[in-house]
């Protein structure tokens, strides 16, 4: 059975809205849509894949230029309400 918590439609904060949209998602979907910007805007580092580069609307959610791919799971949480 699914766990209806996790799946619970969450707000994002202003700066995640930047990279994700405005609109209340789950925070599984908030991943994968944050995933999805990654990818378009080509911003997986090129000689370590695990590494994430911030652009301009990403260095504000992360607070540096660079995560790790691990981290981004526990930097959205703190964005999303």
């Amino acid at each position: 059975k699914p766990n209806a918590a996790f799946m619970k439609a969450l707000t994002p904060s202003s700066t995640l809205s930047g990279a994700i949209g405005s609109s209340a998602v789950p925070r599984t979907e908030a991943v994968k849509k944050i995933w999805d910007y990654i990818k378009k805007n080509n911003l997986q580092d090129k000689a370590n894949r695990r590494m994430i580069n911030a652009d301009e609307k990403l260095r504000p959610l992360f607070g540096k230029d660079q995560v790790s791919m691990f981290d981004l799971a526990k930097i959205l949480s703190k964005h999303l309400s």
